[in-house]
């Protein structure tokens, strides 16, 4: 039987298309679009065989973010080593490895691709995220709101192919465009020799990452066919890196253009048809408001945004010993739709961004965060605004030391740290771990001195056999933090009220103790999550009514295997400093 698309679905994208392009070149695109997918289906005929069988996400799902160099070994592809060592670690605890993007790259550790098309050879081929794919589900990076400078479609621009020269943005230096957002204080514009001459063109993010014209429909169906090929190099997640700048347009702020929405819809319309497993996240580093709009109307664009506010509140809280403002924030936080979720996590391989708490901490209070960062051995990094003044844009850090105190005990360090990277795993979700956070890396200030960036401090690359040292040695700070996360991970995903849709409530209890009520899908299972974010020791007093639970069989400490005795409806629990407490409540 030939393939075909729903016409409804078929629908669907000719419309954004006429909406992005007009009513007679929407139509060519969509023409066109539909070559590409028919073509895509006849040649992986596998991939449209399981699109009858979307699979959902659930409490197992853990995604670890990580390079594909991260863990080396002398004489040895860096893809083989890190698959050897995840299989070691990380085959019980982890459901699904981002690689972060293991193109060719110019610059920018990989987020300046030459060819999206090809795995960069110093790390391995296809073949070894082939190999990866078969004990881990994987998220690939899709970098499509700029190319490299070293890539052959910027080439071919400057040498004057036809074909390319629209694939970018080319602008008069002496036009207004003190409108344009920028998350970086670099110029927008940069000047580049062709054959023309001088141009200047649209770089949001450096003169080595050149934005995309996606006002050229030929970009967007070439973008469009690069992403159906990671769909068929194993991707089961799709990192749309950047996304929110994606269509410029003069005399706007070009972020969160209705066009770029509609972009991101035509996407998840070509995964419905294609392959329905397929997941879409956006990384959108700003306030939660706009984060949020990447849901749509909960069916319709990404089925994940990044949680950009959890990591400064998080650190705002142990920072400060008081969850208050995290636990006012998270109480906001609504269900969108059952096919959505957020990505929640606390550290990556860029820093802690602060933009996203603005509105929620005053100025005051991020300044103080930025400042924490310095004092604990890292740095700041600033964004231009309007005006000409630069504020905070992101704590270049490892999480580590951003939590952590040098003058406190090592074992307080770790259950310090732990308790914030429970928060993470209690959150309605789905959790994503960088490895630096499950190793309990410190800044690598030396790498900073090497390469000039300061997000290098939280990108050290890391040798296999003295880390495997270090993960067997029950002294280091690598060992505890490890072993406890792992321990954490793996009781998390054994319970069903950590389903990513499960309900969640927060309750206010105590200002020190931030504490969530999950609720499973089937309202069977009731954890109470706790969080002590100070050093004192907190009592904590649970109305078991008003969390809605009248009979229960028994009542659990997940974390240390304890029963709790509770002869009535009232539960008082006491947590040491930095304890995290996981009541699992079975309902009758």
């Amino acid at each position: 039987m030939a393939f075909s698309i729903p016409q409804y679905l078929q629908q669907r994208m000719r419309e954004k298309l006429k909406f992005l392009y007009g009513a007679n070149e929407g139509e060519i695109a969509f023409q066109k679009l539909m070559d590409i997918l028919i073509s895509f289906a006849e040649e992986n005929p596998e991939i449209i065989k399981r699109a009858d069988k979307k699979k959902g996400l659930t409490e197992g799902d853990i995604v670890l973010i990580t390079y594909g160099d991260q863990v080396k070994k002398e004489g040895e592809r860096p893809s083989k080593t890190l698959k050897d060592f995840l299989d070691k670690y990380f085959k019980d605890s982890i459901s699904t490895v981002h690689i972060l993007p293991f193109f060719p790259y110019s610059s920018d550790d990989g987020f300046a691709v030459i060819d999206y098309t090809r795995v960069n050879p110093e790390l391995g081929d296809w073949s070894d995220i082939s190999g990866l794919n078969e004990d881990f589900q994987l998220m690939f990076d899709a970098v499509i709101n700029h190319i490299s400078s070293k890539s052959e479609w910027f080439k071919k621009y400057k040498q004057g192919d036809k074909e390319y020269q629209d694939y970018f943005i080319e602008v008069d230096p002496e036009i207004d465009l003190s409108m344009v957002t920028r998350p970086r204080t670099k110029p927008l514009l940069t000047p580049v020799e062709t054959d023309r001459g001088q141009k200047h063109v649209w770089t949001t993010f450096s003169p080595d990452q050149i934005d995309l014209n996606y006002e050229n429909k030929n970009v967007l169906l070439k973008i469009i066919e690069i992403l159906l090929f990671y769909v068929k190099q194993g991707a089961r997640i799709i990192r749309l890196d950047a996304i929110a700048y994606l269509w410029k347009k003069l005399k706007t702020s070009c972020i969160h253009l209705e066009e770029t929405h509609k972009v991101i819809q035509l996407f998840k319309d070509v995964f419905e048809a294609m392959a329905p497993e397929v997941l879409i996240l956006t990384e959108t580093n700003v306030p939660h408001e706009e984060n949020i709009s990447y849901f749509g109307n909960g069916y319709n664009e990404a089925q994940m945004v990044y949680q950009f506010t959890l990591p400064p509140l998080v650190l705002h809280s142990f920072s400060t010993g008081n969850a208050k403002k995290l636990s006012e924030w998270a109480a906001t936080l609504k269900p969108v739709s059952e096919e959505t979720t957020f990505f929640n996590f606390l550290a990556s391989h860029d820093g802690i961004g602060v933009r996203p708490a603005e509105g929620i901490l005053t100025q005051t209070e991020i300044n103080n965060l930025a400042e924490r960062a310095k004092k604990h051995g890292g740095d700041v990094s600033y964004k231009a605004n309007g005006d000409g003044t630069e504020s905070p844009y992101e704590l270049n850090i490892t999480y580590f030391d951003a939590i952590v105190n040098e003058e406190e005990p090592v074992e307080v360090q770790v259950d310090k740290f732990i308790a914030s990277q429970s928060i993470l795993l209690s959150m309605k979700g789905v959790p994503g771990i960088y490895i630096h956070s499950l190793l309990g890396s410190r800044n690598y200030n030396e790498g900073i001195k090497i390469t000039g960036e300061k997000r290098t401090i939280n990108r050290e690359k890391l040798m296999k056999d003295e880390l495997e040292k270090e993960l067997t040695d029950h002294s280091t700070i690598r060992y505890q933090v490890y072993h406890k996360y792992t321990e954490l991970i793996k009781i998390r995903k054994k319970e069903k009220a950590f389903h990513p849709n499960a309900a969640q409530r927060v309750l206010f209890l105590n200002d020190s103790v931030f504490t969530l009520l999950r609720t499973s899908v089937d309202n069977k299972e009731k954890i109470i999550a706790l969080h002590n974010v100070s050093g004192e020791e907190q009592i904590v007093d649970i109305d078991l009514k008003k969390c809605g639970i009248d009979n229960y069989k028994n009542i659990i400490d997940l974390i240390s295997g304890e029963t709790i005795d509770s002869n009535s409806v009232n539960l008082r629990l006491k947590l040491r400093p930095y304890q995290v407490m996981w009541v699992k409540i079975d309902i009758i």
